[in-house]
């Protein structure tokens, strides 16, 4: 049965967690989506990040980085920065209100965190973390 399967129970375990996030981001009306908020982080932690870096970071494809891009330039949450040496690249960080943002809602993530953890033992999450790992580095 494919409920058996662990691929797709990491898969679907991903799926819900995206679909809880969001909903509790619009409960709240953040006005961003999870998609957006992955980026918004990354580039937080990074300080001043390529595009290319942050579409490798996040998993995912250059045109869908350019266009959540330029979502989040209209909302006035990150600045793109030229790159002299490459005219065609840019570099992005967060703006004054893109920093206010990350700093301002990180509380809700932490309890969407941790709340995706209950019942689980430290021993527990140390486990699946290593087994996670482990199937990550198999299909790399």
């Amino acid at each position: 049965m494919i409920e058996e399967v662990l691929l797709f129970q990491i898969d679907k375990t991903s799926k819900i967690a995206k679909q809880y996030s969001q909903r509790e981001f619009d409960r709240l009306g953040l006005n961003v989506t999870v998609e957006q908020w992955i980026l918004l982080k990354i580039i937080h932690e990074s300080n001043r990040i390529s595009q290319k870096e942050l579409s490798e970071k996040s998993l995912r494809d250059p045109a869908s980085i350019t266009r959540t891009l330029d979502i989040l330039q209209k909302k006035d949450l990150i600045n793109r920065l030229p790159i002299p040496e490459n005219r065609r690249q840019y570099n992005i960080n967060l703006s004054k209100k893109g920093e206010a943002f990350v700093q301002t809602n990180m509380s809700i993530v932490h309890a969407h965190r941790k709340k995706s953890i209950e019942g689980l033992s430290k021993k527990d999450q140390q486990t699946l973390n290593i087994l996670l790992k482990r199937i990550q580095e198999n299909m790399s």
